[in-house]
């Protein structure tokens, strides 16, 4: 980690000291200005997504990995999508068609992307820790797509982009994250980046989806969802993932949503403005009513998924900077 420091977290320093990292795995320790020079680089990328042509050349040459050792549409997606505009080639890997269904190992398919020489690679794996794992093996730079219940960095660097752009500065913001908090790689780092950028996140869920580490994390913890809404900035709703729980987190849907579902009702506990997110896939009527899901003025549904092109264009631009002789990304 670099020391480097700034007088305020929107300046930043020249170079490569605006993000020193070779990979983006995590959220966790990364500075403000890092995080923001992320979302300042993304903000061109939003530009260009909006016109007629999308197309750039500053990756023309490259190869990226989309490795995906779990199944994924969004991301893979909108990975492939940023790859493509930037003007890589891009070549998928899908966990079915994998020799790791055949046996071979996490380290064995490390030493074999290396190989292929990819420019960069991104690695989604269900097992926390795998993408590190990956990283510590390879040359080129390695971008995490979600990693078991550690992290989803781009996911949160989406997220935030989204809220800067509807509400402005983040800092001091009151954000509410509601759902399955256990399970979540999402809210994990969300947490990591809101809380670092100076918000006030308030985390809910029932007691059994709270997990233990929240108390070392910097946020305030609520069982009632009422209260937690009160005075919230944002709402961000979290869907049940039911293929990571093993045993009786929630009695039934029918009473998580009575309980935890955001309704049109609920939602007057917030600010009249609040804000609206779910990273998706959204389970409708659940942890969130169609109604207020598709509110076309409060809802950024659909707006974080564009945010998400543009963030993970400018992550496959900033880490291959150094291979691309960019000056002063040494």
């Amino acid at each position: 980690m670099t020391s480097t420091s700034t007088s305020s977290p929107h300046q930043f320093p020249e170079g490569s000291d605006a993000f020193p990292h070779r990979h983006l795995l995590g959220i966790a320790g990364l500075q403000p200005w890092e995080i923001l020079y992320l979302l300042k680089e993304a903000e061109q990328w939003v530009d260009l997504n909006k016109k007629s042509s999308k197309h750039a050349d500053r990756l023309d040459g490259l190869t990226v990995i989309n490795a995906f050792f779990e199944n994924s549409t969004r991301t893979l997606l909108s990975f492939e999508i940023a790859g493509k505009r930037m003007g890589a080639d891009v070549v998928n890997m899908h966990a079915a068609q994998s020799s790791v269904k055949k046996g071979e190992t996490l380290i064995d398919t490390a030493v074999t992307l290396n190989s292929m020489k990819a420019d960069a690679i991104v690695i989604r794996h269900a097992s926390s820790g795998a993408v590190q794992l990956i990283a510590d093996k390879v040359d080129c730079p390695v971008l995490n797509a979600g990693d078991g219940r550690h992290e989803h960095p781009t996911q949160a660097l989406l997220d935030a982009l989204t809220i800067q752009r509807r509400k402005g500065d983040i800092s001091g913001l009151t954000i509410t994250i509601c759902g399955d908090v256990m399970h979540s790689r999402v809210a994990r780092s969300n947490i990591y980046c809101l809380t670092t950028l100076g918000a006030k996140v308030r985390v809910c869920a029932p007691p059994s989806l709270l997990p233990d580490a929240l108390d070392r994390m910097n946020v305030e913890s609520f069982t009632n969802f009422d209260d937690a809404l009160a005075g919230s900035d944002v709402v961000m709703m979290l869907r049940l993932q039911s293929e990571r729980m093993s045993g009786d987190f929630i009695p039934s849907p029918r009473e998580y949503h009575y309980l935890y579902g955001l309704t049109k009702e609920r939602l007057k506990n917030a600010k009249p403005d609040a804000l609206i997110m779910h990273p998706g896939p959204m389970n409708r009527g659940v942890e969130i009513d169609s109604e207020v899901a598709d509110d076309l003025e409060r809802s950024a549904i659909t707006e974080q998924v564009e945010m998400g092109v543009a963030v993970r264009m400018a992550c496959l631009d900033i880490l291959t900077r150094k291979s691309r002789g960019v000056e002063g990304w040494s």
